[in-house]
């Protein structure tokens, strides 16, 4: 490993990586968050063995000229013809992107592992060369240390920081050359290529976009959410009789159990009380005010805490924008999630919710699109199943539920109610998840027993369901994996445990992963082509979040009618030309100043 302390000394590894075609690139930062960040150094490997450090800005030992450094490397950088091999490179990307360098032709060997090994292992540098080169590499917690003794990476001595380095970019390099031929042989190069490999750019576009916050409105939220727990904790020491600490699980367990005496007595199996949400929800269930408002306190106190907070912390002093962060390799089924701030799990039921979104506001001049896909996980099952009610329902544009209340209820679909619809609704979600007859007896407030008839009249009409999931648990007990209709796969690791709870649990993963995972391609590919079609009309609209089922545009006002019909047109023939999906895909579309 060897350490660049001349500029001209850079120029010999620029020739061989572009003989070679190739080269592992690897950035260190002084944080973790890639937009505020400052680069260090960089280190690449252009081949096995072989790498070098090039140290930008440590406080101390010499250091090259970080002006000099990016003019030097940036053809090469942005040159298409020669690959760019990193670990987790959106990282890098978005840095290099604050440097003014544009990296093209990039390579993943955290994605690669991704789609090789989804649900078998985490995809960190550290582990996969444990796993792949049975070597454990020098840990940044052994260069920078821990706790209140941590440093920063820019006060790590320079010999230190080429050993650390140049043995990540060369550990990349040997990764990528054993999980690229592992790829082939396993024939998942499409999924890589097609869905994972282009979405890096768009991803770490998104990221650098941001979105605009409206930090006075969530000022006023969150002084909203402070009255109404007081107002909560008035009502719920009126019933305990006496103040406590309702956030401490050992004091309420106190009140619920030994003063109130609302239930027998339960205890986790650490053996402390169990006060757990489905342990409330289900006394809340029984008719018990205590339960109720403890959960109604729980969930303003945490969007208070985690969004109408939390979110001024995350506004960038620079851009006055939320940088949320996405994690490409962080699920089983090959949905994305969102750290730093979580985007992706704010309420959407409840008005409170509705409340935080409306906090994300356009730019002046622009204003926000969101496109939203109509029950896309039903039109999969209907599909994967080959569910010929469904498929023929959602063909004529039928209401799905009430349709499903009809079947159940042996009623004609012009007489369903709204109770029969909420019901007929909980079962046909359920059933994606793997519900059981007492979760589904919970929910739609039922007992056990009738639960269970619902289910059974359900599988009774939609045999076709109830056989997709026995031949899925089947397929996955002996292969341990599932595939979704792009054929990615999720492997299932304990379908086969000894313990029933483990392999219940397991099962019900099997039975949806096919259908959550081909939902978050579907969105994929249609961010991919979305995103080609605005580069190739020159747009100025920008994609700025992914929700799960949704995408949301930030859009000047005179570009709204195009980017709807660009937008309905790309998402609703998102499966073409890969393959033949047998159920029409149906996006909403709702147009406004604010996300809410």
């Amino acid at each position: 490993y060897k350490l660049i302390s001349k500029i001209d000394e850079l120029d010999q590894w620029i020739k061989e990586a572009e003989e070679n075609g190739e080269l592992a690139i690897d950035t260190e930062t002084t944080s973790l968050d890639p937009h505020q960040a400052d680069l260090v150094g960089i280190s690449m490997s252009t081949k096995i063995g072989k790498a070098c450090y090039i140290p930008i800005s440590h406080s101390s030992g010499n250091c090259l000229d970080k002006k000099k450094v990016i003019n030097k490397l940036k053809p090469l950088l942005e040159d298409k013809s020669v690959k760019k091999i990193g670990q987790n490179i959106k990282f890098d990307y978005i840095i290099f992107y604050h440097q003014g360098i544009n990296l093209n032709s990039l390579e993943d060997t955290m994605l690669i592992s991704y789609v090789l090994d989804a649900g078998k292992n985490r995809h960190n540098m550290d582990t996969l060369s444990e796993i792949h080169l049975a070597h454990k590499p020098i840990s940044f917690k052994d260069i920078v240390g821990t706790g209140k003794k941590q440093i920063n990476f820019k006060d790590v001595d320079i010999p230190k920081a080429l050993e650390y380095a140049a043995e990540d970019a060369d550990i990349t390099f040997r990764l990528y050359k054993i999980l690229k031929g592992n790829l082939n042989r396993e024939k998942l190069t499409n999924i890589y290529e097609i869905f994972e490999k282009p979405l890096i750019k768009i991803l770490a576009n998104m990221e650098i976009e941001g979105i605009k916050v409206d930090d006075k409105f969530l000022n006023i939220l969150s002084k909203k959410f402070e009255k109404k727990i007081k107002d909560l904790e008035k009502k719920i020491f009126k019933i305990s009789k006496k103040e406590f600490n309702i956030a401490s699980t050992k004091q309420l367990g106190e009140i619920m159990y030994n003063e109130l005496k609302i239930s027998t007595l339960k205890k986790t199996k650490k053996g402390s009380f169990a006060t757990s949400a489905s342990v409330l929800e289900d006394l809340a269930f029984k008719g018990n005010e205590l339960p109720k408002l403890i959960l109604e306190w729980r969930q303003i106190s945490k969007l208070k805490n985690t969004y109408s907070d939390s979110l001024q912390e995350h506004i960038n002093p620079n851009t006055k924008r939320v940088h949320t962060s996405f994690l490409l390799a962080a699920t089983t089924t090959g949905r994305l999630a969102s750290s730093d701030p979580n985007l992706q799990n704010i309420p959407i039921k409840t008005e409170d919710g509705k409340e935080i979104r409306k906090s994300f506001v356009a730019e002046k001049g622009k204003i926000l699109i969101s496109a939203d896909y109509n029950q896309i996980e039903m039109r999969i099952l209907a599909d994967l199943a080959d569910v010929k009610e469904l498929k023929k329902a959602f063909k004529n544009n039928q209401d799905i539920h009430s349709l499903t209340a009809s079947q159940i209820f042996n009623c004609d679909i012009k007489k369903i109610n709204s109770d029969m619809r909420r019901k007929a609704k909980a079962i046909n979600f359920g059933i994606i998840y793997g519900i059981s007859q007492y979760g589904l007896a919970k929910q739609i407030m039922v007992t056990n027993d009738e639960a269970q008839d619902f289910l059974k009249s359900y599988f009774l009409k939609f045999p076709e369901i109830k056989d997709y999931m026995d031949k899925t648990i089947k397929f996955c007990r002996k292969s341990g994996f599932v595939s979704n209709i792009f054929g990615r796969r999720s492997h299932i690791t304990g379908i086969n445990d000894k313990n029933f709870n483990v392999r219940n649990f397991q099962e019900r993963a099997a039975i949806n992963a096919p259908i959550q995972g081909s939902a978050a391609d579907i969105i994929k590919r249609a961010m991919i082509k979305i995103q080609q079609k605005i580069e190739n009309d020159n747009m100025q609209s920008k994609m700025i979040l992914q929700i799960h089922d949704e995408l949301i545009f930030e859009v000047p006002s005179d570009e709204t009618q195009a980017m709807e019909n660009l937008i309905i047109e790309n998402m609703e023939n998102a499966t073409e030309p890969l393959i033949n999906f047998s159920v029409p895909l149906k996006v909403d579309i709702k147009v406004s100043k604010s996300w809410g």
